[in-house]
């Protein structure tokens, strides 16, 4: 009984620290939605979009005001936020899924997925856009605009690949894979939290990091992000693929703003796979994506041994300790441009085929 209690507070414990997982952070939400924007700029999808848009605001602006809503990173809450979160209790579960990062598929109703997980809310947002506001096809009874807040940044989130694919833990160490839900138990199986409770040493990472990775350019004050990750001995690794990564990937890609970085991305010309089928589908195509990326950012990764911590609520939860290779910078920025990019292009895509 004792280990069960034991176990039950460390899950609770997590959970309190898992809500506070971003993606991507301001700069890339931004800059994802500014590709898009410029993607749509000659079509139909334009107009819909603005219509949707308060007076003055751009898809840029919109971006992260799902992340917004949690209350905690954007200053006061309009009433429009405070409606949404009254009516979504569990908002900060539509930002992501918990498949395990070492399978190949995202499955409905498996291990990591949820009724209101990214997937599934994606797929109701973008229903909405398209016209099905039954209650079957909006359970939430989102409006078209919350749908269009939701779906530029979600499709954000997803295309962050620790968004999708997680890590799980076994009680002596190593990463494992669960077959059930029962076997996260907090004692003999843990949850990481999309990488929250796997620490790096943010010191070493940065020496490393400052011989690789090209120093910022000095931007305008008035394209300050919005938030910034608080400086630490240690970084979380869901921290490390949010905040630092863009910034690395702006850096190395010779931008200082969203905006700049999301032109430099299109003039480029990528080469982005077209996704196909219905629309409404597509978020499972994201998904699985986001698995296989992950699995590119948790190789070579080794976690140490578990030690805790102690959440906000005063109870305890579990850590561990995560080494990269040095010269993870370097392809960790490579990866988050190649997911920034295809987000910007995936969104535009959608929006077109919404309104085609």
């Amino acid at each position: 009984m004792k280990r069960r209690l034991i176990a039950a507070a460390l899950a609770g414990a997590c959970a309190a620290v898992a809500g506070d997982a971003l993606a991507w952070g301001s700069d890339g939400h931004r800059a994802v939605a500014a590709m898009a924007a410029q993607l749509i700029a000659d079509s139909p999808a334009r107009k819909h979009v603005t219509a949707l848009l308060l007076p003055g605001e751009s898809l840029e602006q919109a971006a992260n005001w799902a992340d917004c809503v949690k209350g905690t990173f954007c200053g006061p809450q309009t009433a429009e936020m405070q409606a949404y979160t009254a009516a979504n209790p569990h908002h900060s579960q539509y930002h992501y899924a918990d498949v395990p990062f070492q399978l190949e598929h995202y499955r409905d109703h498996a291990v990591g997925t949820a009724d209101d997980d990214i997937v599934q809310t994606l797929r109701q947002a973008i229903a909405v856009l398209q016209g099905h506001d039954d209650d079957a096809g909006n359970p939430h009874h989102f409006s078209r605009r919350q749908a269009l807040l939701l779906v530029v940044h979600l499709v954000g989130d997803i295309h962050q690949p620790l968004h999708v694919g997680a890590a799980y833990l076994g009680g002596e160490g190593g990463f494992v894979v669960p077959e059930r839900r029962g076997q996260v138990d907090a004692v003999h199986m843990f949850d990481a939290r999309g990488g929250n409770n796997l620490l790096l040493d943010d010191a070493r990472l940065g020496a490393a990091s400052a011989r690789m990775i090209p120093p910022p350019l000095p931007r305008p004050a008035d394209e300050a992000p919005a938030w910034t990750q608080p400086k630490s001995p240690t970084q979380p690794f869901h921290g490390y693929w949010d905040t630092t990564v863009v910034d690395y990937a702006f850096r190395r890609s010779g931008t200082r703003t969203p905006k700049q970085f999301a032109q430099a991305m299109i003039a480029a010309r990528p080469a982005i796979v077209a996704n196909t089928g219905e629309p409404a589908d597509w978020p499972y195509q994201w998904a699985d994506d986001g698995l296989a990326v992950a699995k590119l950012a948790y190789a070579d990764a080794k976690p140490g041994t578990i030690g805790y911590q102690t959440a906000r609520n005063g109870e305890a939860y579990a850590v561990w300790g995560l080494t990269v290779p040095d010269d993870y910078p370097v392809p960790s920025s490579a990866i988050a441009r190649a997911q920034l990019t295809k987000a910007g292009y995936h969104l535009a895509a959608l929006l077109r085929a919404i309104w085609p």
